[in-house]
């Protein structure tokens, strides 16, 4: 981008894809820029209702109103799949707790446990934890990863389209086996020692991921001068970011970026709610064949964040790393000795 604002991130209509070929074209040139300059912007004309919206979160404010007895009683240590409530600081972000609370949500499906020699990553696969004394939580939570995932895949086809690449090039590793990822998450306010990390800087694995939050605000993304600039919050959208398959399968032309949440001031709570777009743990994601991969720059080097070929081992290597009593607790076997 040549002048690019740090007041704001580009805003992408997804409905200008609909409005016909003038309309799109100026879409593409947009979403590419976005893409390609900033890694994150927000989307609207997405087709999200607010009475989608709001069933969500009544049902996740519900939640986070019971008693901790209640909360705790899903506690995602109980989970060989990471499912469940974390309490507050029981999280790691580079090693240093964050200050929050969440539950952890996946496709229902039936725990699936690794045969002999199989990849650990299908720990990653296996049933939910719901409280029964909010039992709308369960419909709703569910009908919002069918409902994002929509919204993820077309946003995916326009923006491969947008680069030049074919629309549904990874649509094999997508569809009814892949495997999104849902959080609810609540920031309390302040550590009392004083500690601002509501989480600590990072990317994400998949491809996308949809943020929806509050008017509170505390995300904050790494821009082109190195710092970390607020995303005020826009009402009515989602907050936008690519994730490492999509730099590793572009060769770095489309990049994940960093980001970060301060937390809130005093005892403001902030509520949020990310939702990963995945492919199936065993994907492997192949190069995508674009007219710009000879500009492409190469994928950021991070010794201490190896990427894998198959995707549920980078998904798998992060929560071992982010749920270290969980991990003790039943994947002893899997972590490096200290």
């Amino acid at each position: 981008m040549t002048n690019p604002s740090y007041d704001q991130l580009p805003i992408i209509d997804l409905s200008a894809a609909d409005r016909g070929p003038q309309a799109r074209a100026l879409l593409h040139a947009q979403l590419h820029s976005a893409a390609h300059d900033v890694g994150f912007f927000q989307l609207v004309g997405h087709g999200v209702t607010r009475a989608e919206t709001d069933a969500l979160l009544d049902a996740m404010h519900a939640f986070f109103a019971l008693p901790a007895a209640d909360r705790l009683a899903l506690d995602n240590v109980n989970s060989p799949h990471f499912r469940g409530y974390t309490r507050i600081g029981d999280e790691r972000t580079g090693g240093t707790r964050d200050w929050r609370d969440q539950l952890d949500i996946g496709a229902e499906r039936p725990a699936r446990a690794p045969g002999p020699g199989g990849p650990a990553y299908w720990w990653l696969q296996g049933p939910n934890q719901w409280p029964g004394a909010v039992p709308e939580l369960r419909s709703a939570a569910l009908a919002w990863i069918d409902r994002l995932g929509a919204v993820a895949r077309r946003l995916l086809h326009e923006l491969l389209t947008a680069i030049g690449a074919p629309a549904g090039f990874y649509d094999p590793v997508l569809g009814d086996r892949a495997h999104p990822h849902l959080k609810l998450v609540r920031y309390p306010g302040s550590a009392g020692d004083g500690a601002g990390q509501g989480v600590g800087a990072h990317k994400d694995y998949g491809f996308l991921t949809l943020l929806l939050q509050d008017r509170i605000g505390g995300l904050q993304v790494q821009r082109a001068d190195g710092l970390f600039h607020d995303v005020p919050p826009l009402e009515g959208a989602f907050v936008v970011n690519l994730g490492e398959l999509l730099e590793v399968a572009t060769d770095g032309y489309l990049i994940a970026t960093n980001h970060r949440v301060v937390s809130p001031p005093g005892a403001t709570e902030r509520f949020s709610v990310p939702f990963f777009f995945n492919p199936r743990l065993d994907a492997r994601v192949e190069p995508l064949p674009f007219p710009y991969a000879a500009t492409a720059p190469g994928v950021t080097d991070d010794p201490a964040n190896p990427l894998f070929a198959e995707y549920g081992f980078n998904e798998l290597k992060g929560k071992l790393r982010a749920h270290p009593a969980a991990a003790a607790r039943h994947h002893a076997e899997l972590l490096s000795p200290a």
